[in-house]
């Protein structure tokens, strides 16, 4: 895998990119001109798989609240963290992938170098103010060769961009509306999260931050 080159000034202006490692990037406003047709498959997604907030294996409720869509999708419970077929809410499959969201992840993917992306699953989190994700990595997928690709819609938040070990210390990356993140490659397993959510009102959203994160699961 071969990164072309990059505009490395840390612009947040749409087309620019941030390098945030050999195999990481921000793509600033790549989503930016799909945003209504994403926008109008996610109420699809929730109408059919609503948000939830799950429990962690140690039995607490997540701070984020979460749906899928794809062949898998990403579950949490007391038996641990995995993907299933099944929508443990409702006992069916989660709703398919719809096309524009499958586009994008692909397209993004190949823009930093990742060509062929297929992701079968994409985790769609909730972020409401004051909300944030602890510092971990993805690593419940069965290859890591594939990357990861994560798109920010709403509200903007802080993205913490760790090392190899939990104790790194985490940069601080701003993330905008349409802002995509890929990484994967030498980066693949580093920890992330985010920050906690700003109070705020996007046009789009309303008081809240969605994430989309595709992965190849299986």
């Amino acid at each position: 895998m071969t990164l072309p080159l990059f505009d490395d000034t840390g612009s947040t202006s749409t087309g620019a990119v941030t390098r945030l490692g050999a195999a990481a990037v921000v793509l600033r406003g790549w989503a930016l001109p799909c945003v209504d047709v994403l926008w109008l498959s996610l109420q699809s997604v929730i109408a059919q798989a609503p948000f939830r907030r799950m429990r962690t294996p140690g039995g607490q409720h997540m701070q984020v609240a979460l749906t899928n869509c794809g062949a898998l999708g990403w579950v949490s419970d007391r038996h641990g963290y995995r993907y299933t077929a099944l929508d443990p809410m409702s006992a069916r499959p989660w709703p398919a992938m719809p096309q524009p969201f499958a586009d994008l992840a692909a397209s993004a993917a190949a823009h930093a170098g990742f060509d062929a992306f297929a992701p079968d699953a994409c985790l769609i989190n909730r972020y409401v103010p004051g909300t944030r994700l602890s510092l971990h990595q993805d690593r419940d997928e069965d290859d890591f060769t594939h990357p990861i690709v994560s798109v920010s819609l709403g509200l903007p938040a802080v993205f913490l961009w760790g090392g190899g070990v939990r104790a790194d210390r985490a940069e601080r990356i701003p993330l905008l509306h349409g802002d995509v993140v890929v990484w994967g490659g030498a980066d693949r397993l580093r920890f992330h999260g985010v920050a906690p959510v700003p109070d705020g009102e996007h046009p789009l959203t309303g008081p809240k931050r969605i994430n989309l994160t595709f992965r190849r699961a299986r």
